[in-house]
């Protein structure tokens, strides 16, 4: 998980911005002016530094990109044609293909590869890669850090893209990169999801580390004993004893405990305040998930009646819908626009990710579904073996549709003859 470190800027490549001051406590440039340091003072960029944190250990953010990011790479994008009769099928001749489908560089599989185009477009709003060329053919696509990016315009129009990478300093034009911008920003870049919403993930990591302060720093017995009359020390020490031995420790949970001379078990309960920030930690996951678009429910939010059941699949349902489809389509366009040639896209190429599977329901549900399809002759036998993975049958590419469907005049007309 180093590039999503990287991307968050919690680890260097080795070179320092000259814009920046660098920490060594925490391995990321400060963005204040690297001037403003006061020996053993603390700085505006200190406490900037410091309250920045690292949103990716919020268990929302990371649950929410991981999904998002994981789900988009399960489904590698096609390149597809159709015909003048409109007939679409796999161009698997296309160079596109495979280095869509299988292999995108050297390194990488394509599973990877498009987590990484998907969690960089998450977090910092751009997904980078490098085309490599062979001639006038692209072989591979090399994957690039999304921190540290620099993007101008030229004075023709075009792009120029900067970074640096292992301590390299490289420019890359606008035909030699993939370039996928995500929602806001402008013309050149995406907005950064961190960087428009730092509030957001600043309030939620506050809300951390006070959960954590306070539970690291307070005693907090599950229950106390009292009596009316007073203890001697001898008694309390004795006492004290023998809890420790027989009631405590996870061995001892739910072991029956005796008393005697009036002593009482008093537990303790989770007191207002603690709820109250046991609930601003959920409305602080609730709000990341918003962000997102996903549903509470797929992270581990929500209440039991969003868990399962049907609200579990309209949640799913949406997701898809919702926040999946406008994603998958802002890359399909993107490669599109930067793989294919204007000839290739009106000749009838295209590039789509394949999201049929997520629709699939259950076995029941598939069968019902097929078999009105095949009675209405929208789908072959054969076509239905074909998508649930099952070799052809002979006689099976044959549409065929059910007769028993025939105007009344004509079943009235049967009867009488």
């Amino acid at each position: 998980m180093s590039w999503l470190r990287q991307m968050f800027g919690l680890e260097s490549d080795g070179v320092k911005d000259a814009d920046a001051r660098w920490t060594p406590e925490t391995g990321r440039p400060s963005f204040q002016d690297r001037d403003n340091f006061v020996t053993n003072r603390v700085t505006l960029a200190d406490y900037n530094d410091a309250s920045c944190g690292n949103p990716l250990g919020l268990s929302a953010t990371y649950s929410c990109v991981n999904l998002i990011a994981g789900t988009i790479a399960s489904l590698s994008p096609t390149i597809y044609f159709t015909d003048e009769k409109g007939v679409r099928t796999e161009a698997r001749k296309h160079p596109l293909f495979w280095l869509l489908r299988l292999d995108p560089n050297f390194d990488q599989t394509d599973y990877e590869f498009w987590e990484f185009l998907a969690a960089s477009i998450e977090l910092q709003g751009n997904g980078y890669a490098e085309k490599i060329f062979n001639g006038s053919r692209l072989t591979a696509l090399l994957p690039v850090m999304p921190v540290g990016m620099h993007v101008r315009r030229k004075g023709d129009g075009s792009l120029e893209y900067e970074w640096v990478d292992d301590g390299r300093r490289k420019i890359k034009s606008q035909e030699q990169m993939l370039h996928v911008r995500g929602f806001g920003g402008n013309l050149i870049k995406g907005a950064s999801t961190l960087t428009a919403c730092a509030r957001i993930f600043r309030g939620a990591m506050a809300t951390d580390r006070t959960a954590d302060k306070m539970f690291e720093n307070e005693s907090r017995p599950s229950g106390f004993l009292s009596m009316e009359d007073k203890l001697t020390p001898e008694q309390r020490s004795e006492l004290e004893a023998i809890l420790e031995e027989k009631h405590q420790g996870a061995l001892n949970v739910g072991r029956p405990m005796v008393l005697d001379n009036g002593l009482t078990w008093n537990a303790l309960t989770i007191n207002p305040e603690d709820a109250q920030l046991l609930e601003s930690r959920k409305f602080s996951g609730e709000e990341i998930c918003r962000l997102f678009g996903v549903p509470p429910a797929m992270v581990g939010y929500g209440d039991k009646a969003s868990n399962w059941g049907t609200g579990k699949e309209v949640d799913v349902l949406g997701f898809i819908k919702f926040t999946l489809r406008k994603r998958l389509r802002r890359i399909e366009r993107a490669l599109m626009k930067q793989l294919l040639t204007r000839e290739e896209r009106q000749g009838g190429y295209s590039i789509e990710f394949n999201i049929e599977g997520l629709l699939r329901g259950d076995s029941a549900a598939r069968a019902a579904f097929y078999q009105i399809l095949v009675r209405l002759g929208v789908l072959t036998r054969n076509e239905v073996r074909r998508l649930e993975n099952l070799p052809p049958i002979d006689g099976g590419d044959v549409a065929m549709v059910q007769m028993q469907d025939v105007p009344l005049a004509d079943a009235i007309a049967g009867e009488n003859q």
